[in-house]
């Protein structure tokens, strides 16, 4: 059996929460996930019917939540530890494995086929997600276009805002990949071709987040994460030219036509703050396609939700990039908390200068804001652990790098108007090397207990009489 969205429901059931009838796609599904954030929790939200904000209903169920645990994400892509998932995809997406293409009678996204007035966006149970949003928005749609010079494909998580029964704005990030084919198009005086994919496998959706260079496809990479040969089939409008995961739940197509933007947003960014308003290309639909029994899958914008996986795959990119000029890299954690801006770097016995090369590696990447290197004993899963190594084994002075003038994120709201490089700051946090081999690093020593007292403090914890006081 095919790897999708309902065999990985079926395999976690465990996690998922059936929700009540009725729930308003405007603002309560995404509030439910701002409140259980706010409480560390991370199940998975099915809404097996939503309405409208006039109260109207929809067929098609919501899936929520579906990548916000860490846990839940590694465990989807095979992986018993969530921590050891850098290397691991770093790994796997690079190897790949190449896609199979299926013809229409085994592509279950394509059991119904509507065009013309049939296909209609208001069949989409969308979520307007925050205030000052101006409507139902795609979060997990994958754009996929291709490179008309080459005719190698892209897809990439691009926002759409649905604007009317057949129309939608389509926001791919100006140096995205699909912005230079949407591009190419338009300067051939031809509209861009392209096919919006919902819904599939957690591993799949890793795989096709994977940092690649220009122009190269998805697929491979999405085939490695998976562990098998990802299933295409050609789409209705743009046959071969345009291929999608035929196990998808949904699939929009249509095109963006020639020049022609509209004004898009305010929308909720991975940053936790509403972006601007901003000019986008629209898409014309032509046709969708989906299953009989199609899920609809929702990512919470600016959540843990959406966070989780791009932050996987951008350690495995990092991973790639450092690995390559610091040996003594063993792991990457690009935590949530610090959005997609904080990558920390633990590092196992660097040779004299090896941690400062492995810092600029990493700011070198756009995303990366504020990279920090430390030693083995460090878990860069604790933020109380980084921040222990920040305290004790820094001097500002000998071990923060800056440098101004780098490629960054034009969604960092510190960014200055108008600026279009950032500052970034490298901390090594790593302890001074031995002076020979077998000698101690000339530090304190950690303060220790023996082993076996250790051992016995568990035994201690389960005896000990919790609010017992001692009285006369």
């Amino acid at each position: 059996m095919a790897l999708d969205l309902r065999t990985f429901l079926a395999d976690h059931g465990d996690a998922v929460w059936t929700l009540p009838a009725g729930l308003s796609r405007r603002y309560e599904l995404t509030a439910l996930q701002h409140a259980l954030d706010a409480r560390g929790e991370y199940p998975i939200l099915f809404a097996p019917q939503t309405r409208g904000a006039g109260g109207e209903g929809a067929p098609i169920p919501v899936v929520t939540n579906l990548t916000a645990s860490r846990v839940l994400v590694a465990r989807a892509l095979g992986i018993p530890d969530h921590r050891q998932t850098a290397e691991w995809y770093a790994r796997r997406s690079a190897a790949g494995i190449e896609p199979r293409i299926v013809g229409r009678s085994q592509a279950p996204v394509q059991q119904v086929v509507l065009t013309g007035a049939d296909a209609d966006l208001a069949r989409i149970p969308a979520l307007t997600q925050h205030e000052l949003e101006p409507g139902p928005y795609l979060t997990a749609a994958h754009a996929t276009t291709w490179d008309p010079d080459t005719g190698i494909d892209n897809t990439a998580i691009q926002r759409c805002w649905l604007r009317g029964p057949r129309r939608m704005s389509w926001f791919p990030y100006p140096t995205s990949h699909n912005a230079h084919n949407l591009r190419k198009f338009w300067g051939r005086g031809e509209a861009c071709p392209v096919a919006f994919w919902i819904g599939h496998h957690p591993a799949v959706l890793m795989g096709t987040q994977a940092k690649l260079r220009y122009p190269q496809s998805h697929w491979h990479a999405a085939g490695g994460v998976l562990g098998e040969p990802l299933a295409l089939v050609p789409s209705i409008t743009h046959g071969e030219r345009v291929l999608v995961p035929a196990d998808a739940e949904i699939v929009i197509e249509g095109f963006a036509p020639r020049d022609t933007v509209a004004a898009d947003g305010p929308f909720g960014e991975y940053t936790a703050y509403l972006g601007p308003q901003t000019p986008a290309p629209v898409c014309d639909v032509t046709c969708i396609t989906l299953r009989r029994d199609a899920i609809y899958h929702d990512y919470g914008s600016g959540l843990t939700d959406m966070l989780v996986p791009d932050n996987m795959a951008m350690e495995g990119r990092l991973y790639e990039l450092v690995k390559a000029v610091a040996p003594s890299l063993r792991n990457v954690h690009v935590p949530a908390a610090g959005r997609r801006f904080h990558a920390w770097l633990q590092l196992a016995g660097p040779a004299r200068g090896e941690a400062r090369d492995a810092l600029v590696a990493a700011l070198a990447y756009r995303r990366t804001k504020w990279a920090v290197a430390v030693d083995e004993d460090i878990d860069i899963f604790s933020r109380e652990a980084i921040d222990w190594a920040l305290a004790t084994r820094v001097q500002w002075s000998r071990d923060a790098i800056m440098i101004d003038d780098l490629s960054g994120s034009s969604l960092d709201p510190s960014l200055a108007r108008g600026a279009t490089t950032a500052s970034k700051m490298g901390v090594d946090a790593t302890l001074p090397p031995r002076p020979a081999p077998g000698t101690p690093r000339p530090v304190p020593p950690v303060a220790t207990v023996p082993a076996e007292a250790l051992a016995r403090a568990g035994a201690l914890r389960a005896a000990a009489d919790p609010g017992a006081w001692p009285r006369e």
